[in-house]
């Protein structure tokens, strides 16, 4: 049986300045420039089309000091989808860059793992070390749809369609996951937070904001064996994402990419 592919496609929303310490656990000795980028990610063939995290507000940039380029709603229309018509979002995980815009999906079935739910709703959100990353109006927001039975919850690994699939990672959010996704060049992982940037994966080194360390460092042999290659790893706030993959036309240089094709020599 054939699997089907997908096209796959990452939409920039925001961005922040940076440097190199903020990015590593232990702080970086090379104080440079380091720059953050914010995505969702749209995945969709003929059959059906999933929306990959949600994004934040313009209100939300202000208070948190990032720079909002547009809202993930208005950067799907680019690609000639309607959020309100949407009917499956994937949240990789509750932090306020992957999920503060929920609402703008009223239609949407919410597809999220156990463990993050227990982890945003329990005992270690009493600690400013774990819950600086969440807003308790997302998660209540969250909870409220679980009444509502807008929420499907896995424990660890699913298949959501035919070539597209759940798997928790853990480490950066006790139910961090990641996407993988057939496409035409094989199978991609959408890596989301569980590798922040290229080098973390890369180097083995760790993003401060992190529940479990042991698990990030297994989350990246899982990604690769996951993936059809390095190359075919995606992760989820590097701005060279942007420069390595080419816009789907002229027009969104710079706003979209697409991550089923290869990205660019060199």
């Amino acid at each position: 049986m054939t699997i089907p592919s997908y096209e796959v496609f990452a939409i920039k929303y925001a961005t922040r300045e940076a440097r190199r310490r903020d990015h590593f656990v232990g702080g970086d000795p090379h104080d440079a420039p380091m720059p953050m980028d914010y995505f969702v990610w749209l995945v969709r063939n003929e059959q059906c089309s999933f929306v990959i995290d949600t994004g934040f507000t313009a209100e939300m940039a202000a208070r948190r000091k990032r720079t909002f380029l547009r809202s993930p709603r208005d950067g799907l229309a680019l690609l000639g989808v309607k959020a309100d018509a949407i009917k499956d979002v994937i949240l990789t995980h509750l932090h306020y860059d992957h999920v503060g815009t929920f609402h703008d999906f009223p239609t949407a079935q919410f597809h999220l793992q156990d463990d993050e739910m227990s982890y945003a709703t329990g005992r270690h959100m009493r600690h400013a070390r774990f819950n600086h990353g969440y807003e308790v109006d997302d998660v209540v927001g969250m909870v409220r749809l679980v009444f509502k039975n807008r929420v499907t919850f896995y424990r660890g690994e699913a298949e959501l369609a035919p070539g597209l699939s759940v798997h928790r990672i853990g480490g950066h959010t006790a139910g961090m996951q990641s996407v993988r996704v057939m496409t035409k060049r094989g199978w991609v992982v959408l890596a989301s937070d569980a590798s922040h940037y290229y080098e973390h994966m890369e180097t083995g080194r760790c993003f401060p904001t992190t529940f479990h360390l042991g698990e990030v460092m297994d989350g990246y042999a899982t990604l690769h064996r996951l993936a059809d290659s390095p190359k075919h790893i995606i992760p989820g706030h590097d701005p060279l994402v942007m420069e390595r993959y080419p816009a789907p036309a002229p027009e969104l240089d710079g706003i979209v990419v697409r991550l089923d094709v290869m990205p660019k020599p060199g």
